[in-house]
This record gives structure tokens, C-alpha cells and sequence, in this order.
């Protein structure tokens, strides 16, 4: 082959698509020179000669195809959610509750021991916690001591009573004796009472006597100490003068002796006083002594009076033995009444000890303690709450989906916490009433303007499977989303059905 022969080279391009998605390729020849320098075939630039470019293919029948797939998957969805919408009525204002059973203290008290912690499953009768019992036990032993002190005083009116009626038929003559001997008593005690107050009245002569020599010796005291003062002070002149030659020897001896004297005459004073106080001190224990002896003999007509009124007594109960015998009766009723009041007392102490202790009203999980070792708790104080495991939902439907819901009709509820589970239920009954009017302000339609709002009634649903809603831990709060198949007529025998399956 020469130089100048040429070969045709055929160079794929890419224009686009087909209709099958594939790359639609065409063919474009091309002219290419051998040369001698090179044995390989050289492509020419594109800048140079450029292919034309392809026709588009048609793409409206794959719009069109996709939009009519489209539109039947829309149709379908439509018609689903239509006859769903139809056979169910669902809400997501929907929360579980349950009974929620706050455990209060029944008494004051330390609490000593807590037995439970948070979120702990306990037994009914399981327990929970106890209050420092010891002065609930003192309380008992009191209560008891009195019960004891009451039956002894029962059985001694009873046997007061058979006395009474053995001694009412005591002789008038022998109390009538009895009453003149306590009357001369009576008034030998009241001489013995007015010697003892002549005695009283001289004592207390004596002790004014007394005291007025003790102020009169007070007074000489204060004479004396103002002419020792005197005294002393000339003396303390006059040696300040001696040294100087101001004042003789004669007169500084004279002033000492003057200043022994003053000295002197306030020591007698001071023993005169201590003899006038000692002697104060005397009168006034005889007047002690006298006023003793007036008490005491005041004291003996007391106790003779005292003794004329038992003889009267006496001498009247000759005379009023059905009388007497009545009243030692009603003595005994009530002495058993003090006895009933006393027994009460120690059931009530029994009591308030055993509340001490405090143990679970039902089974449950425990749920806000606040309750812990050595807190004060008072009387009613909350201590924890047990949240039973039988819950229910309770979904707050419109009342324009209330139309064909009954009790008894099947529910399937889903829990937000556990969304790929679904849980049987059915209707149990619906509120006779919105939940607004039930609310701490209910609305006042008769003021302002009125706008229509579609209210909501509750609805409460019951789990068919109680071990099921134990299992996934369901709790009071949670929220759900009821679905409620309202083709169905309710059945009644749902709720016996799950009662017996539960027990």
C-alpha cells in the first residue's frame, strides 16, 4: 500500500437514548491518510468535521404510561383509606390509664425502715415501709394500765353496791349517836381554833414590838457610821498637819481617840441590830408557830365537820336506802362504762401500733416515692403510689365519630413506645358527657359569641390481654392510637370473657 491510499474507519457516537433506555449509537465514517511515519490509523479533529445532529426520539408514551400508573395507585390508595375510613374511626388524642393507688401514713411518726424502691413490683399485703413504734407501744402499755385501773374500779363498785344494800338497813339510833358526837367535836375544835388565833395575834404583837426596835437600832446605826465618817476624816486632816507643825500631838491623840470612839459605838449598834434581827426572827417563828396551830386546829373542824357530814349522811342513808341502793347501781354502770371507755382506748392504741406498719392495699408497681428512712411523716402524708398492671385507655373521640360506636366492638390500639405492636382491646363504655363540660371551667355558651366547636367525649377502651400489656410495661400516660371497628355490633360478653381469662 502507498502513501496516499486511504481506508475508511468507522467511529461510534453517542447521540442518546432510546426508548428501551439504551445508549442509541450510530455510525460515522471517516476518511483517515495513511502516512509512512506511522503504521497506526489517526483520527481526525471533530473541530473540523462535526456529525450532524440525531433526530429525538418520542418520549410522551412513557409520560403518559407513568401518570396512568400513578393515578391508578392514587385511585387504589383512595379507595382503601375510604372503606377503612368506613370500617374504622381512629384518634391520636389518646392516653393509658389505670388506677393509681396513693399509699398515705396513717400516723406520725420517724419512718425507721423503707423495704421498697423505685419502680419495684410489690404484693398485695407486701411491706412497704414502718414508722418508729415505740411510742405507739408506750401509748398501748398506758392504755392498758388504765384499762386495768378501770376493771378494778368496776369490781369495786360492784362489791360497794352489795355493801350499800347489806348496810342500808342500819339503825336510825346508831347514826343519830354518831351525828351528836361529830356536832360536840366540831365545837371543841372550834375553841381549839380561837386559842390558837389569840396565840397568832400576840406572836404578831410581839413581832411589831420587835421591829421597831430593830429600826430604831438601824437608825443608831447610821447615826454612829456618819460620826465614825466625821471622825475619820478629822483625822486624816489632822495628820496631814502634824508633819507640818499645823496641828499638835495633843490634838492628833484626841482625834484618834474620837475615831475609836465612832468605831466603837457603830460595833454596838451593829450587835444591837443583830440582836433586834435575831429577835425579829424569833417573833416571827412564833407567829410560824401559831399560825401552824390556827391551820391545824382549823384543820381538826374540817375534819370534824367532815365527820359530822358522814354521820348526816349516814343517818339520812338509814332513811334513803332505796335511794342509796340506786345510786350504787348507777356508780357501777358507770365504773363498767369507764371500763368499756378504757377497752376502747386500748383497741385504738392496738391499732395505731399496727398502722405502723405500712403494707400494700394491692398489687403494683411503685411509683413516686418520697418516702425514706428517719423523715417525720405526718397523718395522710403521701408516701408512694402503686400503679396497678389492669390498665385501659382512655381516647378522646369526636363526637361527630361517635355515630356507630358501641361497647363491646373490637379496638386495635399501637403504643408510640413499642410502634410495631398491636394490642386487642375493645369498647368498654363512652362518657355520658364532653370532657369540656367536665373541666374546671366549663364553657359559658349563653355569652359572648357563640362559635361552634366540635367537642370530644371519652371513650374508654379495655385490653383484651392483660399479661400482654404487663409484658410491654403499659403505664398510666402513655400515648396510643386507637383504632375502632365500627361495622362490627358490640359484643357483651367481652368484658366476662376477659375478666375469667385474666383470673
Amino acid at each position: 500500500m502507498n502513501d496516499s491510499q486511504s481506508h475508511v474507519v468507522e467511529i461510534p457516537l453517542k447521540t442518546g437514548k432510546n426508548g428501551d433506555g439504551g445508549d442509541d449509537v450510530r455510525p460515522h465514517k471517516e476518511r483517515q491518510t495513511s502516512h509512512p511515519q506511522s503504521s497506526s490509523p489517526k483520527l481526525p479533529e471533530h473541530a473540523d468535521d462535526k456529525p450532524s445532529p440525531p433526530a429525538r426520539p418520542a418520549r410522551r408514551p412513557l409520560v403518559w404510561a407513568l401518570a396512568s400508573v400513578g393515578a391508578i395507585v392514587a385511585i387504589g390508595v383512595g379507595i382503601a383509606y375510604y372503606i377503612h375510613s368506613l370500617s374504622y374511626e381512629t384518634t391520636d388524642d389518646a392516653f393509658i390509664d389505670g388506677h393509681v393507688v396513693p399509699v398515705s401514713a396513717r400516723v406520725a411518726g420517724h419512718v425507721a425502715k423503707v423495704y421498697v424502691t423505685d419502680n419495684q413490683w410489690v404484693n398485695q399485703g407486701d411491706l412497704l415501709a414502718e414508722i418508729d413504734p415505740r411510742d405507739f407501744e408506750a401509748r398501748l402499755a398506758a392504755a392498758e394500765a388504765a384499762l386495768t385501773a378501770a376493771q378494778a374500779g368496776q369490781k369495786s363498785r360492784a362489791f360497794g353496791g352489795d355493801v350499800v344494800e347489806i348496810t342500808s338497813s342500819a339503825g336510825v339510833g346508831e347514826a343519830s349517836a354518831a351525828v351528836e358526837g361529830a356536832k360536840a367535836s366540831v365545837e371543841t375544835a372550834r375553841a381549839a381554833v380561837a386559842t390558837a388565833k389569840s396565840q397568832q395575834a400576840q406572836a404578831q404583837a410581839q413581832v411589831g414590838a420587835v421591829q421597831a426596835g430593830l429600826k430604831q437600832a438601824q437608825a443608831d446605826l447610821l447615826a454612829a457610821e456618819a460620826r465614825q465618817k466625821r471622825a475619820a476624816a478629822y483625822l486624816k486632816r489632822i495628820q496631814a498637819l502634824v508633819p507640818e507643825r499645823a496641828a499638835s500631838q495633843d490634838t492628833l491623840d484626841e482625834a484618834v481617840a474620837a475615831e475609836g470612839v465612832a468605831s466603837a459605838d457603830v460595833s454596838a449598834v451593829r450587835q444591837r441590830i443583830a440582836a433586834q434581827e435575831a429577835a425579829v426572827l424569833q417573833a416571827e417563828a412564833a407567829v410560824a408557830a401559831a399560825e401552824s396551830g390556827v391551820r391545824q386546829a382549823e384543820a381538826g373542824v374540817t375534819g370534824q365537820l367532815a365527820a359530822l357530814g358522814r354521820a348526816e349522811a349516814q343517818f339520812a342513808a338509814t332513811k334513803s336506802a332505796p335511794k342509796q341502793v340506786a345510786q350504787s347501781r348507777s356508780q357501777t354502770d358507770a365504773a363498767e362504762a369507764d371500763a368499756a371507755r378504757a377497752q376502747a382506748e386500748v383497741n385504738q392504741a392496738k391499732l395505731s401500733l399496727s398502722y405502723t406498719k405500712i403494707y400494700a392495699p394491692n398489687s403494683g408497681h411503685v411509683t413516686r416515692k418520697s418516702v425514706e428512712p428517719g423523715a417525720f411523716v405526718q397523718m395522710g402524708q403521701p408516701l408512694l403510689a402503686l400503679v396497678d398492671p389492669d390498665v385501659w385507655v382512655i381516647a378522646n373521640f369526636k363526637e361527630t365519630q361517635l355515630a356507630k360506636m358501641q361497647p363491646g366492638q373490637p379496638v386495635t390500639v399501637t403504643v408510640d413506645t413499642h410502634p410495631g405492636v398491636k394490642f386487642a382491646a375493645h369498647v368498654d363504655s363512652l362518657q355520658r358527657g364532653s370532657g369540656a363540660r367536665f373541666s374546671l371551667l366549663p364553657p359559658e355558651n349563653a355569652t359572648g359569641n357563640y362559635v361552634k366547636v366540635v367537642q370530644r367525649v371519652p371513650v374508654k377502651i379495655v385490653f383484651d390481654d392483660i399479661k400482654q400489656t404487663e409484658q410491654y410495661g403499659l403505664g398510666p400516660g402513655m400515648s396510643v392510637v386507637p383504632a375502632v371497628k365500627v361495622n362490627e355490633p358490640g359484643r357483651a360478653n367481652v368484658a366476662a370473657a376477659r375478666t375469667s381469662t385474666s383470673r
